[in-house]
């Protein structure tokens, strides 16, 4: 058991970025050139992203009629994120050495993928999953700052729109996403600060389900993620587990 049906932050499933190369932006280091392009724009925020460990991201997501929300702070070795929508939630914690998981009833059959005798075992309590075991690592690899380089579209197909963002002034970089058998098309657009320090603030998804706004906030704040006081090993929930 692996959880298969985590529910990610929109962020976590865009294409990864690719490493800088020393010396190819201006000594400004911001996205701020005279005539941005959407190569140079991207190359700044690479670069400044680099040297970030830390964002606080709130997601709200409207699909249909049923709203939802996540709240995650994203730290250099640990994380945090919270998932709810009516009476599914579910909140993950990442540390350098254990991951643990809780969750309503509905949240942890519903959306992670748990039995009804497996969400017993857990009850209130937490899934503890230490570092090394292949849960830990899929959380730790979303909730920890190596997943800033998930943040950034490729360049190719992606456009520089010609207004700034009226309340930041910030670029804004749209691009468009095809249908999959798990997701509908989707058109992105990301916000991406013009100062010195060429981080994301906003991004919005858009699709003929519904929408999806988040923010990017605290950028470089500690991340102190509280263990929880009573949990459940992960071989017992999941005795035949691998």
């Amino acid at each position: 058991m692996i959880f298969p049906r985590r529910m990610s932050l929109s962020l976590l499933a865009l294409p990864a970025l690719s490493l800088v190369v020393a010396g190819l932006l201006p000594s400004s280091a911001g996205a701020a050139a005279k005539h941005p392009t959407v190569s140079s724009v991207l190359l700044a925020a690479k670069t400044a992203l680099l040297s970030e460990n830390s964002v606080h991201v709130s997601v709200s997501t409207t699909s249909g009629k049923v709203a939802s929300s996540v709240i995650a702070d994203i730290g250099k070795s640990s994380g945090r994120e919270s998932y709810r929508s009516g009476d599914e939630s579910f909140t993950i914690a990442v540390t350098p050495t254990y991951a643990y998981l809780s969750g309503s009833k509905e949240g942890l059959i519903k959306l992670m993928d748990l039995t009804a005798s497996e969400q017993a075992k857990v009850g209130h309590d937490a899934i503890a999953m230490k570092k090394g075991s292949t849960p830990y690592t899929t959380f730790d690899s979303n909730l920890t700052s190596s997943t800033f380089s998930n943040l950034l579209p490729k360049a190719k197909g992606t456009t520089l729109l010609t207004k700034r963002d009226a309340a930041s002034g910030g670029y804004q970089l749209r691009w468009n996403e095809t249908a999959t058998s798990s997701s509908p098309a989707s058109t992105t657009v990301i916000t991406i600060a013009a100062g010195k320090k060429a981080l994301p603030i906003k991004e919005s998804v858009t699709t003929a389900e519904g929408t999806s706004k988040t923010t990017f906030t605290q950028w470089g704040e500690n991340v102190d993620v509280k263990v929880p006081t009573s949990t459940v090993a992960y071989a017992k929930v999941f005795p035949t587990a691998k």
